[in-house]
């Protein structure tokens, strides 16, 4: 009974298939519920420096918006969110919550993909992993992850250990940082997202660890789930997993979202 919230298209530019596509595999898999979360415009960047390999335009938001809503009146059998994932940019709080503003989302997806402009997570810039120092790098993301749900502006803080990804780690694991995280989770009352795209990359673990989850689930904190689907092949990937991470935490409810208000369900 997990929702698939996290979910991008081609409209992102750096994803494949169209929505009606992730619908039909959603159905397939008897999903109960989906929302698509493409990337927010590059609010942060003036229009002429924005990657359209990296999030959509703002003229084809609008398009975006009208093409989900318009999914959900035709396919009344599944529920259909409409969502966004947007990037934190300490500094540009207002100027994301406008943006936010503008729309009948039914739920924020917030993420950190960015420290002091490095890009971490992407593939093309990983030789700057072996420039700085490993537990600063760790120190820095869990501040923005902090940042990031204090901000008040999120419904769900998206793959929360994503600096894991290209199997740089720390020995031990940085337990006080995802308690910390954990923490910050639980005062501003943001949902935990289990993103089963860690499995498809070189750290080979869903996002969270069970450490951090356990963490989470220990301080209160509710979740939500999602596959990071750039395909409609990987919508629901690896939910299986995901429901043994979440039972093993210690989880019984998944968290379902209307017009950003939150619906408990069993799992």
């Amino acid at each position: 009974m997990m929702p698939d919230y996290h979910m991008h298209t081609s409209l992102c530019g750096h994803a494949s298939g169209e929505m009606t596509g992730y619908v039909e595999e959603a159905l397939k898999k008897g999903l109960p519920e989906i929302g698509f979360s493409d990337h927010v415009p590059m609010y942060w960047l003036a229009a002429h420096l924005r990657d359209a390999g990296l999030a959509m335009d703002e003229t084809s938001f609008p398009g975006y918006v009208s093409r989900v809503l318009q999914l959900r009146e035709t396919n009344p059998s599944i529920g259909i969110g409409l969502g966004v994932e947007v990037d934190y940019i300490p500094g540009w709080e207002k100027e994301a919550a406008k943006f936010i503003s503008e729309y009948p989302f039914d739920y924020i997806i917030g993420s950190v993909h960015y420290i002091d402009g490095w890009g971490f997570d992407n593939p093309g810039l990983t030789d700057e992993y072996s420039r700085r120092d490993l537990g600063e790098i760790y120190r820095q993301y869990f501040d923005l992850i902090c940042g990031s749900a204090k901000s008040g502006l999120f419904d769900v803080i998206a793959h929360p250990d994503l600096v894991k990804k290209f199997g740089y780690r720390l020995s031990p694991a940085p337990l006080e940082l995802y308690r910390q995280a954990a923490r910050a989770f639980a005062q501003t009352g943001v949902c935990v997202e289990v993103n089963t795209s860690g499995l498809r990359v070189p750290a080979g673990e869903i996002y969270p660890s069970l450490e951090f989850l356990r963490l989470c689930r220990s301080e209160g904190v509710p979740v939500s789930t999602g596959s990071d689907a750039h395909c409609p092949d990987l919508v629901g990937a690896n939910f299986n997993e995901a429901a043994a991470l979440l039972r093993e935490a210690g989880y019984r409810e998944v968290t379902l979202f209307r017009e950003r208000k939150r619906i408990k369900a069993r799992i």
